[in-house]
């Protein structure tokens, strides 16, 4: 297939930050997707929260399948829109790397121990996993990533006026454009992260009982995929109707994403990827009909999920966790692991808080789990 005049192109590619010869038939954006799946952070992502921890069932969404599926829909849309679906396809496995355990629970307990030293954010995480914190080469820290994908797991959510140090600290011996907007391909991986988790968080919400199919039902973005699954399939128990309804939710999604940005791209007229960075506004979005009707639905799920009671005591508990290692470790170095140990220096300082977040923001929620029990249990070794 023929790449749109605005898509980015692996030839044109601005290259790696360490200078690579080429070696095989894959192209930039195919080597990176590549190195982020055989990347340790990568590995850990499937048993780190979505929203339900590891051990509340096996068939709930972890970071590593919700990465999958965003990956699914970002090639997809891709594809439809004549971009370069590698890249998209990269961006949206890497968008995830660098979220601690416990979803949102573990990142507010980082953010709230980190607010002295700059606070915590996953998106510039993500940065550090792919750029500093991977140690699988011989020649450089990190995995050495396309200029493209680096830019796309910087901003895919628009132009950065005031980045996360660590992003700042990054463009300054790497530029990555801070102050435009990333590539269509980042925009499209951005969006279809939107798409996936709204509609996989409706299936495991349901799964867990926390509401109804008839509750959903009710939402104006939801009523019209239920009552055409039901028209297919009259007589399917509940179980087979919620993903019937799932899947004509996400087309809907998908398909008002590409029209919408068939427009704002044709009104744009961009002769090349240059011309997607610096405009106004993103091309990649919902029309505003669609974004209007999915209000509601994020409402209901944040309220009658994200807040239920069994989710709150899960994310209570787990916030107490995060809190606790951090507290230990940062005052006490001596117990970390010994190349952590090396990293870390004298305990309180700055730099000790920051390769502490590093330990515990790579850390998946049973390690984290079995590390706070080694840290208080007194017969459990260390």
């Amino acid at each position: 297939m023929s790449l749109a005049p605005h898509a980015v192109r692996p030839e044109t590619s601005r290259g790696r930050l360490y200078p690579e010869a080429g070696g095989d038939a894959r192209s930039p954006f195919q080597r990176d997707r590549d190195r982020i799946i055989h990347a340790t952070a990568f590995r850990r992502l499937q048993y780190k929260t979505q929203v339900f921890i590891y051990h509340e069932g096996d068939h709930f969404r972890t970071r590593l399948t919700h990465s999958i599926e965003v990956a699914q829909i970002a090639r997809s849309i891709a594809r439809l829109l004549a971009l370069d679906e590698d890249l998209a396809e990269a961006l949206a496995l890497a968008h995830d790397l660098g979220h601690p355990p416990f979803g949102h629970a573990g990142e507010d307990a980082l953010n709230s121990a980190m607010k002295p030293y700059g606070g915590f954010d996953h998106n510039a995480q993500s940065l550090k996993a792919v750029t500093a914190l991977e140690a699988r080469y011989a020649g450089f820290d990190g995995l050495n990533l396309t200029w493209e994908t680096l830019e796309g797991l910087a901003k895919h959510n628009g132009p950065l006026r005031r980045p996360a140090p660590y992003i700042a600290e990054y463009d300054a011996r790497h530029p990555l454009d801070l102050h435009t907007h990333a590539s269509a391909e980042a925009q499209v991986a951005a969006l279809a992260d939107d798409i996936a988790y709204n509609n996989h968080d409706l299936d495991d919400g349901l799964r867990a009982r926390l509401f109804t199919l008839e509750e959903v039902g009710a939402l104006p973005l939801v009523r019209d995929a239920l009552a055409a699954a039901r028209a297919a399939a009259p007589d399917a128990p509940a179980e087979r109707l919620a993903p019937e309804m799932i899947r004509r939710v996400i087309n809907a999604m998908v398909g008002d994403v590409v029209a919408e940005s068939r427009r704002r791209i044709a009104a744009l007229a961009p002769a090349s990827v240059d011309d997607i960075r610096r405009a106004s506004h993103p091309v990649i979005g919902f029309s505003a009909a669609m974004a209007e009707a999915n209000l509601p639905l994020r409402d209901f799920l944040f309220t009658r999920m994200y807040r239920h009671w069994r989710v709150n005591r899960t994310m209570a508990k787990s916030k107490r966790v995060v809190q606790m290692l951090f507290s230990h470790l940062h005052g006490g170095p001596q117990m970390l692991p010994p190349l952590w140990r090396a990293r870390a220096g004298d305990a309180g300082t700055p730099h000790c808080a920051l390769v502490v977040c590093d330990y515990i923001a790579g850390m998946t929620d049973r390690y984290a789990l079995e590390e706070y029990r080694r840290l208080n249990d007194p017969d459990i070794p260390g």
